[in-house]
């Protein structure tokens, strides 16, 4: 099994910071677009973590996917399949559309990339 610990520890370092600014933030920079850049970070150092695959291959998968579920929310698809009320659904996928989520996704993807510059 493949293992990259330097981008685990990341990994691990970046989803404990965005649990915290889940449970602590309430701001209006921080939590909105700072956690939905680092969201995009964290993804990627999870697959870097355990993939060993071109970073920019990987990157731009991790921005397909968020652009994604940016889409689910932007086609009510929580409420759409009944999901509603289950908090974790309306929190994993989201329950609102916004271009300043994209703007960050993208900050988060080149963000990405230059980490990868560092580390490999």
């Amino acid at each position: 099994m493949y293992l990259n610990n330097k981008y685990f520890i990341l990994f691990l370092t970046i989803f404990i910071v965005e649990v915290l600014i889940a449970l602590y933030v309430r701001d209006t920079f921080v939590r909105p677009y700072l956690g939905d850049i680092l969201v995009v970070i964290l993804l990627f150092c999870g697959a870097k973590s355990f993939v060993k695959t071109r970073s920019i291959s990987i990157a731009f998968m991790v921005l397909v996917f968020a652009f994604f579920i940016e889409f689910l929310q932007y086609i009510n698809f929580v409420e759409r399949v009944g999901l509603s009320q289950y908090a974790i659904a309306r929190v994993v996928i989201g329950t609102s559309f916004s271009w300043e989520d994209i703007l960050c996704y993208t900050v988060g993807f080149f963000l990405s990339l230059l980490l990868s510059l560092f580390l490999e």
